[in-house]
Parts: structure tokens; sequence; C-alpha cells
């Protein structure tokens, strides 16, 4: 269970690196007249995001989930994989990276890094579903797991609806 807290902690610690990048991104952007949507859906994104640090340790604690090194390892190795990939979109989009949805009219969409293949459209949310299903996975805490995917899904429809709107508003001129 140690372990296991130390990666809760340092994932925490990642998504606080997040919100800084994500503050000066921001400002990077209104600088350049930015336009923000989608503001009703994100509070409830953090507050998914925050459970999913707090919920997975305590039902590890509270249900006595036990690590079974044959799921543990392999989800581990998948949170590892989702970190990169998100830190890949991060730079791969530079200054336009936010934890908000963001848009400076004007500029063209990003094709490079992970955003150069088609079928691929919104990576950094397979990074955020695979975190999600395999950090709680890494001790069996599965209904944290079940819980976050659902939810997470619901809440990307939503997301992903904003995003493509404000894009295409923007691709239009």
């Amino acid at each position: 269970m140690t372990w296991y807290l130390v990666l809760i902690v340092l994932v925490g610690l990642e998504r606080l690196a997040e919100l800084v990048v994500a503050r000066r991104n921001a400002a990077w952007s209104m600088a350049r007249g930015g336009v923000v949507t989608g503001r009703g859906h994100y509070p409830w994104m953090v507050a998914l995001h925050t459970g999913l640090l707090v919920c997975a340790p305590l039902e590890v604690a509270l249900a006595g989930r036990p690590f079974l090194p044959a799921l543990g390892w392999p989800m581990l190795v998948l949170v590892v994989a989702a970190q990169g990939l998100r830190w890949w979109c991060v730079t791969a989009l530079g200054p336009r990276w936010n934890t908000q949805v963001i848009v400076v009219p004007g500029l063209p969409l990003v094709t490079g890094g992970p955003y150069r293949f088609p079928w691929l459209r919104h990576p950094n949310y397979v990074a955020v579903a695979a975190e999600g299903l395999a950090l709680p996975l890494v001790h069996t805490a599965w209904l944290t797991a079940l819980a976050f995917t659902l939810l997470n899904a619901a809440l990307m429809v939503v997301r992903i609806r904003c995003e493509n709107a404000a894009l295409a508003l923007v691709a239009r001129g």
C-alpha cells in the first residue's frame, strides 16, 4: 500500500504541474484573443479527476484490495504510457494546450505529434481514459476504475462536443 500511495502522490504532483502549465498557457492564449468555452463542465472534470486520486487509495485501504502482480504491473506500465502520451500532447500543442477549452482565433490546427494521426483525433483524452482505468487497477481498486471510466465517458461526450464546436468556429474564421 505504501508504494501505491507514492504512485498516487506522484500522479497528483503531475496534475499540479499540468495546472501550472495550463495557467501559463491560458494567459498566453488570452493575450492573443483566446476564447474560453465549456466552463459548465470544467468543475465536474476537476471533481472527477480529484475523486480518482482520493477514491482509488481509499478503496484499497477500506476494502482491503490486494496487489495482484499479474494485473498490477501491466496497469502500472499503462499508467506510465498514459503519462507519456499526455506529455507528448502537451508538447505538441505547446502554449495552446490547456485543461480548459480555450481556442485562439486565426491559429491553424496542430497537425504534429500525436495529432498527425487522423484516426486519433483526441489523443489527450485517450491518455486520460487509459490512466483513469489503469491507475486504480494497479492495486485492484476495480470499483474506482469502473466508476471513473463510466463517469469519464459521459463527461468526454460533453467535452469533445464542446471542443469540436470551438475548433470548428476557429476553422471557419
